[in-house]
């Protein structure tokens, strides 16, 4: 059976202007706004992981936002591995000795089934001491993207079903951050989600 995450994964919804989920110019300006609200909230980022990092992009954008930081990208695909250094692992099972400061999940939860999904979640927490942006598309999001430049195979779970796994870890604070509890700064409660 031929590797789902392939090199024609990559040029369809990363590469090909016509046809990916999202523009490197899309890319640093997620990075700049995750960025911008940790600096607010003084939480110092020294080590970032990108669990399904893709090709590199977000983390790379990150990684100008705070130059002193120390990257990983963790990917399962073995072609993106291969191509760019990437760490082999998956966001349900990668492991690492110390924890992050900052841990991005972004349009991969989606892939997984409930099981994997939950224990994927629990992995965001126990590898993360400071801050996660969890992002992925739900069921309420209908409407709200392009549906023939997104991957059809994801789960689309209600946010509420993500909301409340979350929880049980972090803060939402708002546009895909979450602090990891308990909470070591002040945040506002109309600051919380």
């Amino acid at each position: 059976m031929p590797e789902r995450f392939d090199k024609a994964y990559y040029d369809r919804f990363y590469r090909n202007p016509a046809t990916r989920a999202m523009t490197p110019a899309d890319a640093r300006r997620q990075a700049a706004f995750v960025a911008a609200y940790l600096r607010h909230l003084r939480l110092p980022i020294r080590r970032i992981v990108d669990l399904g990092c893709g090709v590199g992009t977000t983390l790379r954008a990150l990684g100008r936002e705070f130059p002193g930081a120390r990257l990983q990208g963790v990917e399962r695909s073995d072609y993106l591995c291969g191509r760019y250094g990437w760490t082999p692992g998956t966001v349900e099972d990668y492991r690492d000795g110390r924890p992050y400061d900052l841990v991005v999940c972004h349009d991969v939860l989606g892939y997984l089934d409930d099981a994997a999904c939950a224990r994927a979640i629990g992995n965001i927490a126990d590898l993360c001491r400071g801050a996660a942006y969890v992002s992925v598309i739900t069921a309420d999001d209908a409407g709200a993207y392009d549906a023939d430049r997104t991957d059809a195979a994801q789960t689309l779970r209600p946010a509420a079903w993500y909301r409340r796994r979350l929880a049980r870890h972090f803060l939402h604070v708002g546009g895909g951050l979450h602090l990891k509890k308990p909470v070591d700064t002040v945040v506002w409660a109309l600051e919380r989600a």
